[in-house]
């Protein structure tokens, strides 16, 4: 009886949420209980997301900017109309319901129109990591069945490890670079097609995310669709503008780039793109085009905030009323840095590929909680449990973190599954709650480093290393030592003009922290090897040949 009960009381509670949701969903503007909302939902069923939002903002927002890159600014009603036309050259190229595409390249309308176009035809996507070596990228198209890729020129190269009659066509040809004989371009197949609407697939093609592959090949995260729900964990606690300006520098074949990107078209704002990364190019950007929201990782505006105040003082960023950050850890002294820069708009939004949103720290709570991962957004719920699977409970007290979410994992394309527990599955991440309830993720919980008996998670260390004033940024590892076990190893990459000693590294963390928690090992490093999400690419650092101080 009483386990009847328990059941019901969670049903009950999971309809409350889903309403308080779809009331978020509204009062954002997602969501207008009409007909054109519903003709939305049934195209999200058919189509996906990516050919949804081409579909909803030719209908919705015609006129309005849909896409600005170096090329110049596509409406929503030309992302539509050519997004079509290439689904019917992609036909013609044999790529029909079920074909596996796999698109290689960076952020443009090229991405935009190929991945809305592979949605209308049913195949199933595949969103490539543009800094894939060449045995990486050919282990994965294997492992995934991709039938045809979709690449930038600059990847021409990677292609050669790939079968020779695999079909490809060019997303972008870079300005100098010779066309291959006989290659088309997706702007060829958009001339030679038609934009008349193209029957629908008899079921969703569905699309693939790669995790950040920072302890080996990238896993497959696939999505058939995704939920309303997944939606409002999004827009809850994040002030998305509407018919407004987002500028996206994080990369939008990742969780968080493809997330704002999908809620902003839904919105019917201008999103404004750049192939790569300059900090003082996305100042002129969020400046030119007088941005609302910014979307980026935390190495990116660590880049921008380091950049000189004169140099900083020559954009206006006033417009900004929300800088998205995500995709790695949020130091404390970059929280506050970045708000004294930008003033209160900053947003940490932590998840995964595979958890999505877990939750969200507002400009407010990063002031009282500088690092902080903030609190759940609706639909969503974070626990810890201790390494025997049981709930830990508390302010402070660290546990692994794992999350119930509105957006639930289908399993990696491998077979392989996150940990699931009463319903909550596993994030990797280590983490506790304050006395406020705000969540801190502490580190990844296979990037523990257990140096003679004592536990010790890198990122406290890094968070204290960073706040030096001789340290731009900063990693720390276990190397393997014969009298400890392992030793922290501390790589430093200097503040232009400086020159720090270790010994001052060590005193400097041995004045705060806990003398097991100071590096043997102090390395100086020009920049740290990372991910086109920011995450430092551990493993590469503890192999690396060093002489250390």
């Amino acid at each position: 009886m009483a386990d009847a009960l328990t059941d019901l009381r969670r049903r009950i509670d999971l309809a409350a949420e889903k309403a308080r949701a779809l009331k978020r969903l509204h009062d954002t503007g997602i969501l207008e209980f009409s007909g054109a909302t519903l003709a939305t939902a049934k195209n999200a069923a058919v189509y996906g997301p990516q050919a949804t939002m081409a579909i909803q903002g030719g209908r919705k927002y015609p006129t309005l900017p849909a896409i600005a890159d170096e090329r110049g600014t596509l409406t929503y009603k030309q992302v539509d109309d050519q997004s079509t036309a290439l689904g019917r050259g992609l036909n013609r190229l044999g790529v029909h319901e079920g074909s596996v595409v796999g698109i290689l390249c960076r952020d443009h309308r090229g991405l935009i129109i190929a991945m809305a176009a592979c949605g209308k035809i049913g195949a199933r996507l595949v969103l490539m990591n543009t800094g894939f070596a060449k045995p990486q990228f050919a282990q994965v198209c294997e492992r995934e069945h991709v039938k045809v890729v979709l690449h930038d020129s600059e990847f021409l190269g990677l292609l050669d490890a790939l079968p020779a009659e695999l079909p490809r066509v060019l997303t972008w040809l870079d300005e100098g670079t010779d066309r291959p004989a006989g290659m088309q371009t997706i702007d060829d197949l958009i001339a030679a097609n038609s934009a008349e609407p193209l029957p629908a697939p008899g079921k969703p093609g569905g699309f693939v995310i790669l995790t950040s592959g920072t302890t080996g090949l990238p896993k497959g995260a696939p999505r058939a669709t995704v939920s309303p729900f997944a939606t409002a964990q999004v827009v809850d606690r994040i002030p998305f503008p509407r018919k407004g300006t987002m500028v996206i520098v994080s990369p939008i074949f990742h969780s968080t780039g493809l997330a704002t990107y999908l809620v902003g078209a839904a919105l019917g704002n201008k999103v404004v793109t750049a192939r790569r990364f300059s900090p003082e190019g996305t100042l002129a950007l969020i400046a030119d085009h007088r941005a609302d929201m910014l979307v980026a990782v935390p190495t990116m505006l660590h880049r921008m905030v380091e950049l000189p105040a004169e140099t900083i003082a020559k954009y206006d960023t006033s417009s900004l009323k929300a800088i998205v950050i995500a995709g790695s850890a949020l130091s404390p002294e970059l929280c506050t840095r970045a708000q004294d820069t930008f003033g209160d708009v900053l947003y940490n939004l932590y998840g995964s590929t595979e958890c999505a949103v877990a939750t969200v720290a507002t400009p407010e709570e990063l002031r009282r909680a500088p690092g902080t991962a903030g609190r759940s957004p609706v639909t969503c719920e974070v626990v810890l449990f201790d390494e025997n699977d049981q709930r830990v409970h508390g302010a402070g007290k660290r546990g692994r973190i794992f999350i119930r979410s509105g957006s639930p994992f289908e399993g990696y394309t491998d077979g392989r599954h996150k940990q699931v527990i009463d319903g909550y599955m596993s994030s990797g991440d280590m983490g506790h709650f304050d006395e406020n309830g705000l969540l801190f993720v502490d580190g990844r919980d296979d990037d523990m480093i257990v140096s003679g008996g004592e536990n010790v998670f890198p990122q406290e260390v890094e968070n204290l290393l960073v706040e030096h004033e001789h340290v731009s940024d900063v990693a720390v590892v276990g190397v393997d030592d014969v009298e400890f076990g392992k030793r922290l190893r501390a790589f430093i990459v200097p503040h232009p003009g400086t020159s720090p000693q270790a010994e001052d590294i060590k005193q400097y963390v041995k004045d705060n922290l806990a003398r097991y928690k100071v590096p043997r090992d102090v390395v100086f490093v020009e920049e740290l090897p990372r991910n086109a999400t920011g995450k430092v690419l551990r493993r590469i650092l503890v192999d690396m040949d060093v002489t250390a101080q």
